[in-house]
C-alpha cells in the first residue's frame, strides 16, 4: 500500500517557507541548498579609451546587463546588505591595438575591491612568440571574501607599443560575479 501527502508548502519551525508548489509541478526552494545569488553581469557597450600604461575604471558595462539583487550599475558592484560571504570574480578585457604584430603590446585586467587591486591578469604581445593579432583578451578572475557595503570593480592597462593611448573593445569586455553557495 502507498501512501501520498499533498502540501503546497513546506515550512521550518519558524514559520519559512522551504518548499513550495504551485500545483503544476513547478517546485521553488528557499535556502535549501542555498541560492547563488545575488550575481551580477555586464558587457561593455561602447568602445572606451584609457591613457596608455594606467590603469583605468571601466565603466558603461550595461549590455546585456543581469542583476540579481539591483546592485550593480553598469560600473560598480556593491554587495548588498546581510549578503557577504565568498564570491566568484571574473573581469574580462580586450584590448585592440592600432597595428598588428609590435613588440610589447600589453593588456591587463585588473579587479578592485573598495578601491585596491585584489587581482590582476596581464597578456603581453611580442613578435618573437609568433603573436600576432590587433586585439588581445586577458581575465582576471577569483574568490573573494565581501562584506556588505563592499564594491567591485574593472579596471584596464593597455600599453600600446605604438607609444598611443589603448583601446578597450565593447561587447568583449565584461565582469561578473555570484555568491558561492555554502
Amino acid at each position: 500500500m502507498t501512501s501520498i501527502i499533498k502540501v503546497n508548502t513546506i515550512q521550518d519551525a519558524g514559520g519559512n517557507a522551504l518548499l513550495t508548489s504551485n500545483g503544476s509541478g513547478t517546485i521553488t526552494t528557499n535556502n535549501i541548498g542555498g541560492q547563488n545569488t545575488p550575481y551580477f553581469y555586464g558587457e561593455l557597450a561602447s568602445a572606451q579609451t584609457v591613457t596608455r600604461g594606467t590603469a583605468t575604471k571601466i565603466t558603461g558595462m550595461t549590455n546585456d546587463e543581469q542583476d540579481s539583487a539591483t546592485a550593480f550599475d553598469g560600473t560598480t558592484f556593491t554587495v548588498p546588505s546581510g549578503q557577504g560571504g565568498r564570491y566568484y570574480i571574473e573581469g574580462a578585457i580586450t584590448g585592440n591595438y592600432a597595428s598588428i604584430g609590435q613588440d610589447g603590446e600589453e593588456t591587463a585586467a585588473h579587479i578592485y575591491k573598495n578601491g585596491s587591486e585584489i587581482k590582476q591578469a596581464t597578456v603581453r604581445q611580442s613578435s618573437s612568440s609568433g603573436q600576432n593579432m590587433r586585439t588581445v583578451t586577458t581575465v582576471a578572475s577569483g574568490i573573494f571574501n565581501l562584506s556588505a557595503s563592499d564594491t567591485i570593480e574593472l579596471y584596464a592597462t593597455i600599453t600600446d607599443a605604438s607609444g598611443g593611448n589603448g583601446e578597450v573593445a565593447s561587447n568583449r569586455t565584461s565582469i561578473a560575479g555570484y555568491k558561492i553557495i555554502e
